[in-house]
């Protein structure tokens, strides 16, 4: 049996990808922009195997708040999916007086139809917001459960930087039609969500 290598200087002269491997492209296919929105929601279908959902200076009307998702089996009739799921942060003070990293219980879930944090204390003030993406793999499926993950930076209502991690699942077998997302308290007064598909 012969020994294949890969001559790794003649990789930079790859031009494109052979036909038949996918790229990887996101599709944009919705935008929403809040306004004082009580929530936000978008429809899923079995077009793409995952959706991405960018969020862009996500401001609450409320100060310390959560930034929030949860699911639907029915057409968004209820958000009540039951989730599994981990949440951790580092952090640092703007006046340098504190840093860390650690892992929030406050913020998983274990086999709760609760909504999910995305961000941990949201600040209102007018120049703070928060940014970052949900990636929600394999919705349609009626096999699997439904795994997602999500980064976000967020300000912080003591004027701290938050990196924020969330990973976890959607525990059912059924697929997800629908997605909302809300802030714990109050409205969405600014941002913009972008729900892409990946093919």
């Amino acid at each position: 049996m012969a020994l294949l290598f890969a001559n790794n200087n003649s990789l930079s002269e790859i031009t494109e990808l052979p036909s038949g491997i996918s790229g990887g492209a996101l599709n944009l296919i919705s935008t929403q922009t809040a306004s004082a929105s009580a929530s936000l929601e978008f429809s899923l279908d079995d077009s793409y195997d995952s959706y991405i959902f960018k969020f862009y200076n996500i401001h609450p009307a409320t100060n310390s708040v959560q930034l929030t998702f949860n699911l639907s089996t029915d057409g968004g009739s209820n958000y009540n999916v039951t989730k599994t799921s981990t949440f951790f942060r580092a952090y640092h003070n703007e006046d340098d007086a504190g840093a860390g990293l650690t892992y929030d219980t406050s913020g998983d879930l274990a086999q709760s139809t609760g909504y999910q944090w995305l961000t941990r204390i949201s600040s209102s003030d007018n120049d703070h917001a928060s940014s970052g993406y949900l990636h929600l793999y394999n919705p349609s499926s009626t096999t699997f459960v439904k795994h997602f993950i999500a980064r976000f930076g967020e300000t912080h209502h003591l004027d701290r930087a938050h990196d924020i991690f969330v990973a976890g699942y959607g525990n059912t077998s059924s697929p997800i039609t629908n997605i909302k997302f809300q802030f714990s308290s109050g409205n969405i007064d600014d941002g913009i969500i972008k729900m892409y598909g990946v093919s």
